[in-house]
């Protein structure tokens, strides 16, 4: 078989569907600290898309709930009783509103991310196969975004969508099409290079060859073994996603709570709270938005790692033995699905 350097190492495609998977596939490559990582960051994940898909069980109180049958919620009430993690200077109940704002950042990684994939892929394709004059703009435009602060670009974009007061709509969309136009860069060069080096492959020669249309090779034959890398960049970029939405509520360009919790936004607002010993009105979103991109990150670099078949080599087995002493670095480069 050929040899052909890539970045991701391939698994054997004879192996059972699921176990080709991305996240699966990298668990089964993993071991020691490097699986321990992996766990770990599969288990926050994992709690945070729970949570946000189960908000309405888990929360005792709506988003913006202000009383029950009872009356009113006490302002600033300690943790414990009826409210598990106390209630904020607005009478919000915290634990509600952290648990709500999962699904919040849930649907701004949805909007941002695969809008970004979506386009960042179509243009790579296009770029990377047809070449031309064509290329050469567009990767002049993807480099020119790079100059472009991600927050600033948000700050407007929500100020040009809902005047800076955000609805849930208005919200998600002001973080997640400036996400969108800071993010495309990324998978577009990715994408590109991969098919500016598989165009020139002999499968590719043979579709065309054969009469297959420019879409066809490009959507059949070069798509599935350009898209390969996505997985590692879409675990990276979702965490910024929610690091993104969380800056602009801190900021207080964010989701009015009476549309939407959302993380940033409480901790504006728990602010004041911190000189007066009011500890919790601002201690559990963050610990929110901290364990969730600390869960992701993990996800992430882990399948950086394992991606990269020195460092799998490596880790493994305490150092012990060559970067292609293991069966997953010999598949990586003597393996190559060709999509054909």
């Amino acid at each position: 078989m050929s040899v052909t350097p890539g970045p991701e190492p391939l698994v054997n495609p004879r192996a059972a569907f699921y176990k080709r998977l991305p996240v699966i596939s990298h668990f089964n490559k993993s071991v020691g600290l490097q699986r321990g990582m992996l766990v770990a960051g599969l288990v926050l994940t994992g709690l945070f898309l729970l949570t946000a898909l189960f908000a309405p069980l888990i929360a005792p109180f709506g988003y913006s709930q202000l009383s029950d049958e009872a009356g009113n919620f006490s302002t600033q009430q300690a943790p414990g009783g009826q409210h598990l993690l106390g209630t904020t200077v607005g009478g919000y109940d915290v634990f509600s509103r952290v648990v709500w704002g999962a699904q919040t950042a849930v649907l701004v990684i949805v909007v941002a991310v695969l809008m970004s994939i979506v386009i960042g892929v179509v243009l790579g394709l296009v770029s990377g196969y047809l070449g031309g004059w064509l290329d050469r703009i567009l990767v002049v435009i993807a480099d020119a975004v790079y100059a472009f602060p991600s927050l600033l670009v948000a700050i407007v974009m929500a100020i040009v969508i809902s005047g800076g007061q955000s609805s849930l709509i208005g919200g998600i969309f002001a973080a997640g099409t400036a996400i969108t136009m800071v993010f495309i860069p990324q998978y577009f060069r990715v994408i590109r290079a991969e098919a500016v080096r598989l165009k020139a492959e002999p499968f590719v020669e043979s579709a065309k060859v054969v009469g297959a249309s420019n879409i066809r090779i490009m959507g059949r034959h070069i798509y599935k073994n350009a898209t390969r890398t996505l997985p590692l960049i879409f675990t990276l970029n979702a965490s910024e996603a929610i690091l993104t939405l969380a800056a602009l509520g801190f900021l207080g360009f964010g989701i009015e709570p009476s549309s939407a919790a959302e993380w940033g936004y409480d901790l504006n607002k728990a602010l004041a709270d911190t000189t007066s010993g009011i500890w919790w009105t601002g201690l559990f979103p963050g610990l929110a938005i901290v364990l969730t991109v600390v869960g992701l990150t993990l996800v992430g670099e882990s399948i950086n790692d394992l991606n990269d078949p020195r460092l799998r080599g490596r880790k493994a087995a305490g150092g012990k033995g060559s970067p292609d002493s293991t069966p997953g670095a010999q598949a990586a480069i003597e393996v190559e699905v060709r999509g054909f």
